[in-house]
């Protein structure tokens, strides 16, 4: 179910101004007509922007429509408001649904290898780790955006091979192309999800880049808590995805949080690998959130793989930290393994380098220093 506004429909729909304009955009905290405050201007760096407008062909409205980014020029920017609700605040949207459908068993769980394959029988020998996750394209053709071969009619634990004890995990994190066929599928691929009876998924990531017009930013970081609502109304135990890139998209989280409550949301690091990025955006926004969310949430952090940073994300949150990584079968697929001197090529078994991985990143994260 995608929620709607009061906001849209008595006075036509709200949508970010043509040619981002400011001063006629109802979002623009400055604006006095503002009907949603939210938005202290545009980006300084919009030099992604291609549209036809920009090209100074104003009558080409084909490439307009082809853009891979939302902004008030677009010619079908009303379809868009109208899917997302008609609104970028978030006060509607209400995820209560996580708490009787997140399993205690899979929340207790703090390191969680994300693996690359199904034939999980070989890599779990003599591991007997109680979760495991794979990712979106593991499951989803990216030429048509249908249910890969033994995922349509399978459940997850089936398809992955896993013992009852063990819980399968979902990660819907993946390219621009992929998530966005996901969001024009979604009520058919959410349908499908429910049926593989998932213990944990965490669901998609819209993208933000400094780069885009703000309006993107602001339709993208509703979406991602939308998709993860209607997973929810689905009975799928979904976590969503939390970006941000000032500090007014941070205090409106924290209202949302205080408001709110859920039981876990997660953060997606992998795009943020460089250190000016983890300085500027991740690090500020990471301890602000640590210091205002609710106690009782849980936060997943995927991508997180250098050990001074698993560090920070664990002096930061604490018992609240759950890790998602791929590294431990990244470095077991090349024979390395992972130790507190960095990586050691040892041409290790791949089987034997995941497990020794698998480890050493659960005691990075439990902050047991002696075998990490």
């Amino acid at each position: 179910m995608t929620a709607t506004s009061s906001l849209g429909g008595r006075n036509g729909p709200t949508a970010p101004a043509r040619g981002c304009d400011c001063s006629a955009c109802p979002f623009f905290s400055e604006n006095p007509q503002a009907r949603e405050p939210v938005c202290s201007g545009t980006n300084t760096d919009c030099w992604y922007c291609g549209c036809a407008r920009a090209d100074g062909a104003a009558g080409n409205t084909t490439k307009c429509g082809q853009c891979p980014v939302r902004c008030g020029s677009r010619v079908d920017i009303d379809a868009w408001m109208a899917d997302i609700g008609d609104t970028v605040t978030f006060d509607d949207v209400d995820l209560a649904g996580q708490h009787e459908l997140l399993d205690a068993s899979v929340l207790r769980t703090r390191f969680i290898p994300q693996v690359d394959t199904r034939e999980l029988a070989g890599l779990d020998h003599g591991l007997h780790w109680p979760a495991y996750a794979i990712g979106l394209r593991r499951i989803l053709s990216a030429e048509t955006g249908a249910m890969l071969p033994g995922w349509s009619r399978n459940t997850a634990h089936a398809a992955l091979g896993l013992r009852s004890d063990q819980r399968a995990v979902l990660v819907c994190y993946g390219t621009d192309p992929d998530v966005e066929c996901f969001w024009t599928r979604r009520h058919r691929l959410i349908a499908q999800l429910a049926e593989h009876e998932w213990d944990l998924v965490l669901a998609p990531n819209y993208s933000q880049y400094g780069n885009h017009p703000r309006a993107e930013m602001l339709i993208n970081y509703r979406r991602n808590l939308l998709v993860c609502q209607e997973m929810l109304d689905a009975g799928i135990p979904a976590v969503p995805n939390l970006y941000w890139f000032r500090i007014e998209d941070l205090h409106r989280y924290q209202d949302w949080l205080d408001c709110y409550r859920p039981r876990a949301i997660a953060k997606n690091l992998q795009t943020l690998r460089r250190d000016t990025s983890w300085d500027d955006i991740a690090r500020p926004g990471l301890t602000y959130l640590a210091g205002t969310m609710p106690p009782e949430t849980l936060f997943y952090a995927c991508g997180a793989s250098r050990a001074d940073r698993i560090g920070e994300l664990r002096d930061l949150f604490g018992d609240r930290l759950r890790l998602v990584s791929q590294n431990p079968i990244m470095y077991a697929r090349h024979g390395a393994v992972m130790t507190s001197h960095g990586r050691d090529d040892v041409h290790a078994r791949t089987p034997d380098a995941f497990a020794a991985n698998v480890r050493h990143y659960a005691d990075l994260v439990a902050g047991d220093t002696r075998r990490a």
